[in-house]
């Protein structure tokens, strides 16, 4: 963390414990990192809490850093909960020593270790992007149910019994994606994508995952891995790539140019949602909108034939 972000820290200190105008007296006001995590604070606590999203649609939590109106928002919560994992490589530190003075919980700790993915090129953490499998981003919902009840005890029962009406839509959401994947050949099964988020995905329906960058964005794609995935695009036939919202898809294109270049075509099979959610207010902009979403738009381009609109009929147009 940055001297002056230090500095800003301790500067704001004591605004929060200033009255919270921003917040209704009787809710519990918690920040959330990103859009996943507030989705399922919001689902858990129902009209009994306000939740505070740091990033939006479109934001790299690899790289995300905290602005000064976030410093507010998160000294002011009576509850700040994140990924951890790394996911926040940006936010780490700052996190980390906000949770000496405050209620700071990352939910991606509690999901068991023999659960979790390991890169060896991502200084031996564990991968972040837990909540792309269903069944074990249900343990992080459990996680954060219970860092909201042990910060007000007395919503214990309306976080628990909205926390079992969530799980069974996450639960349903782990049907269809089982469903659905299990519909594309297996010699299709090859998930391309920007970067490697996918690998919770990959292992759990059998999917072989080639991401352009590593685990994190922040990595650099070098010439070298763009023209080995080149050659295996080609050799191996492959027809279809993935973007994603979140990173820039120069590098896709650079695939697609590049097995063209040796007579072979490859098209964009969709656009994924990989660190983020779909916009506010949309069904895509919800956790189980954004992964009936990848679902759907991955089995349809590696040939299933299912219905573009997915699992519940809510999607937009994916053609």
């Amino acid at each position: 963390m940055h001297t002056d972000r230090r500095s800003l820290l301790l500067g704001l200190a004591g605004t929060a414990l200033l009255p919270q105008a921003a917040f209704a007296q009787d809710m519990l006001a918690v920040t959330a990192t990103t859009g996943m995590i507030a989705d399922a604070a919001r689902h858990i606590g129902g009209d009994a809490v306000k939740v505070v999203a740091l990033m939006g649609a479109g934001v790299d939590p690899h790289s995300y850093r905290q602005t000064r109106s976030d410093i507010v928002s998160l000294l002011r919560a009576d509850l700040v909960l994140w990924n951890g994992l790394y996911l926040e490589a940006q936010m780490e530190e700052f996190l980390l020593r906000l949770a000496d003075r405050s209620a700071v919980t990352a939910i991606g700790e509690s999901i068991p270790k023999d659960q979790l993915l390991h890169h060896a090129d991502y200084d031996a953490r564990p991968d972040p992007h837990i909540w792309m499998v269903p069944d074990i981003w249900r343990l992080a919902v459990l996680s954060a149910r219970d860092a909201m009840t042990a910060v007000r005890p007395d919503l214990a029962a309306t976080f628990d019994t909205n926390t079992t009406a969530y799980l069974a839509q996450i639960d349903t959401l782990a049907v269809y994606a089982d469903n659905t994947l299990s519909t594309i050949p297996e010699d299709r099964r090859v998930l391309v994508t920007a970067h490697d988020a996918f690998g919770y995905f990959g292992r759990r329906y059998g999917f072989e995952v080639l991401g352009i960058q590593d685990i994190s964005t922040e990595s650099e794609a070098g010439l070298q891995r763009i023209g080995a995935l080149v050659d295996t695009l080609v050799s191996r036939r492959i027809e279809a790539v993935f973007v994603e919202t979140s990173v820039s898809d120069r590098n896709i294109r650079a695939l697609i140019e590049g097995a063209a270049a040796q007579g072979h075509t490859v098209r964009i099979g969709g656009e994924l949602y990989s660190d983020a959610m779909g916009e506010p207010g949309t069904y895509e902009g919800t956790y189980v909108g954004m992964i009936d979403h990848n679902v759907t738009v991955i089995a349809r381009a590696l040939g299933a034939d299912i219905p573009a609109t997915g699992m519940t009929g809510r999607l937009r147009d994916i053609t």
